[in-house]
């Protein structure tokens, strides 16, 4: 990405048919820490990658809680996904007091959308920096959506955003078959893990990570440290037993390889001896 002269306001179109300043907001929910969600048909696990700017200061908040049935993760800047978070809350008050019945997800990640899309053709605003996973329970069941900064909405069984979320969303392919019918334990580990995959080496711990969830007769909540650490400790320990017996076999290989090379100095010992028969040696 650089400047050239057709970056100066979101409405100037490059000959190419394209605006930057969309892409720009796009770049960075990429640059942003990684936010996962998964989806069953009773239940939708968000986590975060909780990453402090220094050592001296803490992490922001990526996870808000909306409604008792909606909640959202963010990847890019928070101020934006803060500013989000608040106009949905307001969406669910109001619809709630005028009807009396809770906002359903897929009307209100349209309004959201709508929301966004404003600011990619008024030339005095900015596209929203922050791409925002949606969890939601309603009548029609669970939801998973993905709101871009461009306006656009999907609605996923299982979406990674955020930096290095690339590793995460290939485990996500590789389990997608087991989401729709796993529990609610097996989709947090699930989710965990798809957030290990982000951190590329580095350890996963409950410090690190956010996770929270909302399905059938559960509302929407961040778990504490204490539950995600319980989480971890699980599925660390089942793949520290699923490592040994991948290791069994190299020492049989070797042993195999040594006899070989003994059996190959016979052949050349009895090679150079003279007078002794095969059988002999």
């Amino acid at each position: 990405m650089f400047r050239n002269q057709y970056d100066t306001d979101v409405t100037t179109w490059s000959p190419a048919g394209r605006l930057f300043q969309v892409e720009y907001a796009m770049e960075a929910v990429k640059q942003g820490s990684a936010a996962i969600g998964l989806r069953s048909k009773t239940h939708v696990v968000l986590a975060c990658v909780n990453k402090a700017n220094s050592e001296l200061s803490s992490h922001q908040k990526k996870i808000f809680k909306v409604d008792d049935h909606i909640g959202v993760a963010i990847a890019g800047l928070t101020a934006d996904g803060r500013v989000l978070s608040r106009y949905m809350r307001s969406e669910c008050i109001n619809y709630s007091y005028t009807y009396e019945s809770p906002l359903p997800v897929g009307r209100l990640v349209v309004q959201l959308a709508d929301k966004a899309q404003v600011c990619t053709q008024r030339s005095w605003k900015r596209p929203y920096g922050v791409g925002l996973l949606v969890a939601g329970l309603d009548e029609s069941g669970a939801h998973l959506y993905y709101n871009c900064p461009s306006g656009n909405y999907f609605e996923y069984q299982a979406f990674a955003i955020g930096s290095r979320s690339q590793a995460a969303k290939t485990y996500l392919e590789r389990k997608f078959d087991n989401f729709n019918g796993s529990s609610r334990e097996d989709l947090i580990k699930d989710a965990l893990i798809a957030t290990r995959e982000s951190l590329q080496g580095e350890k996963l711990r409950s410090s690190v990570c956010t996770v929270a969830v909302v399905g059938v007769g559960e509302p929407f909540h961040i778990l504490d440290q204490e539950t995600v650490q319980k989480f971890i400790d699980e599925f660390e320990i089942v793949r520290e037993e699923e490592v040994p017996p991948a290791e069994e076999p190299q020492p049989e290989a070797e042993q195999g390889a040594a006899a070989d090379q003994g059996a190959g100095a016979a052949d050349q010992g009895g090679a150079t001896s003279e007078g002794a028969a095969p059988m002999d040696i």
